[in-house]
């Protein structure tokens, strides 16, 4: 207790409420005693009970910026959106600022108080000098000088003219939301050469509307007249896996230093990207192990494609209009890709970049083109132009990868621009000193070549399923012992253009054969209108390709046409 309550001065709070009593019962005025039990407010971080004071306190009031500050809210991008409707609600609802705090850290309100009539005093003269002294000593000057030592020689009060001699310096803080709201004047005006104001973005968490932000509005609304950003991005929290958000004082935070001991820190970057951080999100260790598999899916992808660029010529690429069409295809997915992260990234929607690019490594990549060009990779003639049709597409494709992945997985990044060939031009020191790729129109394909390709790969979901099939009734053993009959209707006409070798390179089997009209076998679900018949291959079997053909033996003793060939 403090000097003022008299007798009970010095005594702790918690035990003072027994004395007060005992003398009100000696005087006869005590009326009645009873404990209550009741809650109370306790500090969220240190959980120890919170005593409530009645004390003076500064107050900014903000009436006279309003209406510039809500003005302002409308040229401000917004991520999400609803950030706008709340900073403008929260404004409005307020009338002044409490810029003052009762505590022993933080930096000073650099007023003094005169020690003749009492008043405080803050003037333009005070104030510069005080400026001028922290600028020179730090901040702690104030607690180590005198009030008449820091301010100018022959001061005096403006209200009484009493001297600075007599002066006393203030011990409150200034309010934190204050001290960081003004960082755009300290961080944005002439301290760095390559920063302009305003800032770009502001990025925070949803707290930060009645904090960080609106503090940083007000204060360069007052100086400036406009706010200091551009864009404000909000984040949510981090739960654990019952939903409770993560904080050291529960015990329940997973810190990064644990997920870079166990995962490494790509696994940490790509958990952030994989995550819509607009809203609350939750973090376990299984999430982080099942996300691992996820990332070695991206990494298997470049790893494959890092294997086959042997000797390939990034200068030296098989022009478009020479590729077959299956690369060209690849080509068109790729640039599909681009368009979709370069607008995600431009939306800061990383969330969206993660699940497409790993989309495409999966799908469109792992289990489809890089799955049918192993057999060209592998077995066609090391020079020839489908070998090397190939190897520029995915050459295309890893390079624009790279790039689209550095943002997220930085590491990962370098580790695959240092392990791939270079053309002239790409900057080999790093992938960072690279431009993002862009998207080439050349690689489009048309409407009806999209729809063409749409129904072959609905078509070949069927395929699979009936491989899969047959494999499971001991019909066949690997997809190229396979040689399957289409049995199709008018709804597939557009098969009776596709050549039948075309058709088996897609499939990966030895062999397709097209009939009108029905037949007995599986009975497509993706593609309606084609029944699958397979069956064993007869033809004999070549070692190199493992693909089985009736030419086998014909230029070489064992191997089929296109393998002799290659051998030489």
């Amino acid at each position: 207790m403090t000097d003022a309550t008299l007798q009970y001065a010095g005594q702790h709070y918690s035990k003072v409420v027994d004395a007060i009593n005992e003398d009100l019962e000696k005087s006869g005025a005590l009326f009645a005693a009873e404990n209550i039990e009741h809650s109370y407010p306790h500090c969220w971080r240190c959980k120890s009970p919170i005593i409530y004071r009645a004390t003076e306190q500064w107050f900014a009031s903000v009436d006279a910026m309003k209406d510039t500050a809500v003005a302002s809210c409308e040229d401000i991008k917004w991520i999400p959106e609803w950030g706008k409707d709340r900073m403008i609600a929260m404004i409005i609802e307020r009338s002044d600022w409490c810029i003052s705090r009762q505590r022993h850290w933080g930096l000073p309100i650099p007023v003094f108080y005169c020690g003749e009539c009492d008043k405080p005093v803050c003037t333009p003269e005070s104030i510069e000098a005080v400026a001028s002294l922290f600028e020179q000593k730090g901040s702690n000057i104030w607690y180590e000088m005198s009030a008449a030592e820091i301010l100018p020689q022959g001061f005096t009060c403006p209200h009484c003219g009493g001297g600075a001699e007599k002066f006393t310096t203030g011990q409150d803080s200034l309010d934190c939301w204050f001290d960081s709201g003004s960082t755009h004047a300290a961080v944005l005006r002439g301290q760095f050469e390559n920063l302009q104001f305003p800032a770009d973005i502001y990025l925070e968490g949803g707290d930060q509307y009645r904090g960080w932000f609106q503090s940083s509005m007000l204060t360069s609304i007052a100086v400036n007249g406009v706010a200091p950003y551009k864009r404000i991005i909000t984040n949510g929290w981090t739960l654990d896996g019952e939903g409770k958000a993560m904080h050291k004082s529960l015990g329940n935070a997973i810190a990064p230093e644990e997920v870079i001991k166990d995962y490494g820190a790509d696994i940490l970057r790509l958990w952030v990207s994989s995550t819509d951080y607009r809203s609350d999100v939750r973090l376990t260790k299984d999430m982080l192990k099942q996300l691992s598999e996820s990332y070695l899916k991206i990494r298997n992808t470049a790893r494959f494609i890092l294997g086959n660029l042997d000797g390939f010529d990034p200068d030296n690429p098989v022009a478009l209009a020479d590729m077959q069409e299956l690369d060209r295809w690849a080509m068109s997915r790729l640039n599909r890709l681009i368009e979709f992260v370069s607008a995600a990234y431009e939306r800061y929607e990383y969330h969206t970049i993660y699940h497409g690019i790993h989309n495409f490594c999966t799908v469109d990549m792992s289990n489809f083109y890089l799955d049918i060009i192993k057999d060209r990779l592998y077995c066609d003639e090391t020079e020839s132009v489908s070998r090397r049709a190939a190897q520029t597409a995915i050459y295309v494709i890893l390079n624009a990868l790279v790039r689209m992945l550095t943002p997220i997985l930085a590491f990962t990044s370098e580790e695959i621009w240092a392990a791939m060939p270079h053309g002239t031009g790409d900057d080999i020191d790093s992938v960072l000193y690279n431009p993002m790729p862009q998207s080439v129109n050349e690689y489009k394909l048309s409407p009806g070549d999209e729809a063409r390709w749409d129904k072959l790969l609905r078509l070949r979901t069927d395929v699979n399923k009936a491989l899969e099939l047959a494999r499971a009734d001991k019909i066949i053993g690997k997809p190229l012992d396979a040689e399957i009959t289409l049995y199709v209707s008018d709804s597939a006409a557009f098969l009776r253009d596709i050549d039948g070798e075309d058709l088996k390179t897609l499939f990966i089997v030895s062999k397709v054969n097209i009939t009108e009209g029905g037949g007995s076998g599986y009975e497509g679900t993706e593609f309606p209108g084609v029944t699958v018949s397979v069956a064993q291959s007869n033809d004999p079997k070549c070692p190199r390709c493992w693909a089985h053909d009736a030419n086998v033996g014909q230029d070489h003793p064992e191997l089929c046409p296109r393998c002799a060939r290659a051998v030489g």
